[in-house]
């Protein structure tokens, strides 16, 4: 079976937000391993003190299989090319991401792919995606993979899921990107290949 993978960020040697990374992981677990028991995360993330910000990654699957840390460097998106798949899977974080990465080749000069399933808007290759209309941020009711940040986002009401189609695109003013590594991110001017 597939390896999973947690991406968690460490700042200033503290873990924020840990609660909905385990919420999802023992969420997969049980679906995916049948396995009933409940991991905290807290027990093996052992975070680095420096004040900089860490990439924790947790693979696991029944078990926690490796935990690793590396110095997070954050990218920076503007340009999105529009790529439609109407079979691509992802509900799951899984180490294997072949599915996204084949899409990732058709990205040109962009600096990230917005996928297009069946007519609606999902995510980036790397997050959510949430877009400015009127005063309200409104995030894709169909993601391909339901992201710790959105999940929070929607709980604290930041953001609301709307059906959003390819054509809706034009209407919004901005657009966010949103991870557990980035936060919530503001595009004022994204633009679509």
């Amino acid at each position: 079976m597939n390896k999973l993978l947690e991406t968690i960020k460490i700042v200033n040697g503290m873990a924020p937000f840990l609660a909905f990374h385990n919420e999802r992981l023992n969420h997969a677990r049980q679906i995916l391993f049948n396995a009933h028991d409940q991991i905290d995360l807290n027990s093996f993330i052992i975070a680095p003190s420096q004040s900089e910000i860490y990439k924790c990654r947790v693979i696991y699957s029944k078990t926690i299989e490796m935990v690793e840390y590396s110095h997070y460097k954050p990218r920076h998106f503007k340009t999105f090319k529009v790529i439609e798949d109407d079979n691509i899977v992802y509900d799951f974080k899984y180490l294997n991401r072949e599915n996204l990465n084949r899409l990732l080749r058709f990205k040109g000069q962009a600096d990230d792919i917005l996928i297009i399933k069946k007519g609606l808007v999902t995510d980036t290759s790397i997050t959510n995606v949430a877009f400015l209309s009127e005063d309200k941020w409104l995030t894709p009711s169909t993601p391909l993979l339901k992201g710790t940040t959105r999940e929070r986002f929607l709980k604290e009401k930041k953001i609301v899921e709307a059906r959003i189609i390819l054509e809706d695109l034009n209407n919004f003013s901005k657009m966010a990107i949103m991870n557990a590594l980035l936060g919530f991110i503001v595009i004022e001017n994204f633009k679509l290949g």
